[in-house]
């Protein structure tokens, strides 16, 4: 209802506006283009984070210090602290960092967003920006349009930059207009109901324009124009920091529990850190004058003062935050619990983590790891065995020999409990990324697709095998009964071969160590094929026995085949891939002897 109300509002506020004074006209277009510069910036930092941003971010996350670092330095180059918090909501979102280190990065984006003050205090009311902008927008639009993405995202950084410089001169240009006209700060509030009045406003503007810098341009401006008091401005400014987390709460609200937090985490710190400088500001005005007649500043150069303070009150802020930061992780862990349905659901899909390919990818393999985990356990519990044999090193065909009967595991419950509701999140994510289209991204979503089918398809088989399995297990027939734990020992070898490469490899198996299980599996199916011959002709099972014990040989057969089709598309890295594919790598019996592991040797010997 609010949101209703407060756009017609606002629109008929600046047509009146408009209506009573030019000025208004120009200072309003300044802030609009201001936005628009903001929003280009946003555009053209964004055409970098197909890959070179995702990997700075995992490599200078590792601590709380270089976390804080990060922030300070992105939020500093990019001059948007919200980008900095989409992006590392969306990293969060995906899994990729910890609730720790994205705390640490929005830390440091509230202080780096400081350097903007100083940039337009020192520099852009200084100088003409405004014949700096031009070059910039001409050479910004043309790159625009090309069609190399890294060019185009250059021209939106150029033509943002542009848009910036030529909203501070208008914004600059409309203030000092008023000045024959109107004097703002004859409306000046003093001692602290006008510290808490302006405050409100800065809040205010800066959840209306969606920005702290716009509100800080402004504030600037005004102050350098005379309309409003220093006092005032100061309290603008505490305002507009607090005001800033509008922007990560509205990014977390299709985010994960994680992102949430993180969310929780800004709004918590630029509350405290506004609460601490509205109780002492005038301790911190002594302070900023101290230091500022230490640097040189002049006793009424209000603009750079005004810097000084909105660094200084967010350095205290840090500082007092910084040592809480394991409390407050532990603190929103306990208030923002994950939810734990009875069926699961996917935790790193959400519209922030496909804000950016490296993330999407990243949101789609630990969903992916999530449905390859859930398959085995339900394979090797529909076959009737269990995980502390099947991933042991005992010999599997001997224990599974003394089962004397399976009991019935539903598998067609497991799989919609613990696949189907993250296998569906999977395919509409995959198929809703708009970046889908890009060759390296498209290729690894591809492939993780893929995984996800032979999973499926290896769990649909399961379910298949299971009937008659079960049944013959607990058969008098001791030849049925060994041809079908022949299929389960098939299965569950490869199984242990999978998870063996996989924990000795760090996550990423070898493409030829892939392709020497397959040549297994089909050698063992040869030799199920030539027992199953030798059993029907001597008559040690009936022709409805060894039909059922044919169909099922190719149900184990295809189990096996998906999974390892499955590892490969899920754990074989993307360069070898594509050598596979260039390549069309072939193995022959001999290349066994060079690569295969232990537990392969022994699926041969089977």
């Amino acid at each position: 209802m609010l949101k209703k109300i407060l756009l017609p509002t606002i629109l008929l506020l600046l047509a009146y506006g408009f209506w009573i004074s030019s000025d208004f006209k120009t200072i309003a277009a300044g802030i609009s283009l201001f936005l628009f510069g903001m929003l280009s910036l946003e555009e053209g930092f964004q055409a970098f984070t197909g890959g070179t941003l995702e990997r700075l971010l995992r490599r200078t996350t590792s601590s709380t210090g270089k976390s804080l670092l990060f922030g300070i330095c992105s939020t500093t180059l990019m001059q948007s602290s919200s980008l900095v918090s989409v992006i590392t909501i969306s990293f969060l979102s995906a899994g990729l960092i910890t609730l720790t280190a994205g705390i640490g990065i929005i830390f440091g984006a509230n202080l780096g967003t400081t350097t903007g003050a100083w940039l337009i205090a020192g520099f852009g009311l200084k100088v003409n920006i405004a014949a700096y902008a031009m070059p910039m927008l001409v050479f910004g639009v043309i790159l625009v349009f090309q069609s190399s993405r890294s060019l185009k995202g250059i021209g939106y950084i150029l033509a943002g930059l542009g848009f910036l410089f030529l909203g501070i001169h208008y914004m600059k240009e409309g203030f000092e207009s008023y000045k024959d006209t109107i004097n703002l700060a004859e409306y000046a509030v003093a001692g602290y109901p006008g510290v808490l009045l302006f405050t409100t406003l800065g809040i205010f503007a800066t959840v209306v324009m969606q920005s702290s810098h716009a509100t800080l341009v402004l504030t600037i401006t005004a102050l350098a124009a005379g309309q409003i008091t220093y006092e005032n401005a100061l309290a603008l400014a505490i305002g507009a920091n607090v005001g800033t987390t509008i922007t990560a709460i509205l990014g977390a609200m299709s985010a994960n529990e994680a992102g949430k937090r993180l969310a929780a985490a800004h709004l918590v710190f630029n509350l405290v850190t506004g609460a601490i400088a509205i109780i002492f500001i005038y301790q911190l005005v002594a302070l900023v004058n101290g230091m500022s007649a230490l640097v040189g500043i002049a006793d009424d150069d209000y603009t750079l003062k005004l810097a000084v303070f909105h660094s200084v009150f967010n350095v205290i802020g840090i500082v007092v935050m910084l040592p809480l930061i394991n409390q407050l992780v532990n603190a929103l862990e306990k208030y923002i619990p994950e939810k734990r349905p009875e069926v699961d659901q996917p935790k790193y899909l959400s519209d922030s983590s496909a804000a950016f390919p490296g993330t999407a990818v990243e949101a789609v393999r630990l969903e992916t790891l999530r449905v390859y985990e859930a398959a085995l356990r339900i394979i090797i519990d529909g076959l009737g065995m269990k995980a502390a044999d099947v991933l042991s090193s005992n010999n599997l065909e001997q224990v599974l020999g003394t089962q004397n009967r399976i009991h019935q595991f539903d598998i067609d419950a497991m799989y919609e409990r613990h696949i189907k509701g993250i296998y569906s999140a999977i395919v509409v994510f995959i198929s809703d990324t708009t970046f889908s289209r890009r060759e390296e991204q498209s290729a690894d979503l591809r492939w993780l697709r893929d995984a996800n089918i032979n999973l499926v398809e290896a769990v649909k088989d399961t379910a298949q095998l299971q009937e008659n399995l079960i049944f013959y297990t607990g058969s008098e027939n001791p030849e049925m009964r060994a041809a079908y734990n022949r299929l389960r020992t098939q299965v569950g070898l490869i199984i242990r071969d999978l998870e063996e490469m996989r924990a000795s490899t760090a996550g990423v198996i070898d493409v030829l160590s892939l392709d020497a299980l397959k040549l297994l599996v089909e050698e063992d199916q040869s030799r199920i094929n030539q027992t199953l011959t030798e059993l029907i002709g001597k008559r040690a099972i009936s022709p409805s026995m060894g039909s059922s014990l044919i169909n099922d040989s190719v149900f184990a057969h295809d189990i096996c085949m998906s999974l390892i089709s499955a590892a490969q598309n899920l754990f074989v890295t993307g360069e070898q891939h594509l050598t596979q594919a260039a390549h069309d790598v072939t193995l022959d019996k001999s290349d066994l002897s060079k690569i295969g592991t232990q537990a392969s040797a022994e699926s041969l010997n089977r």
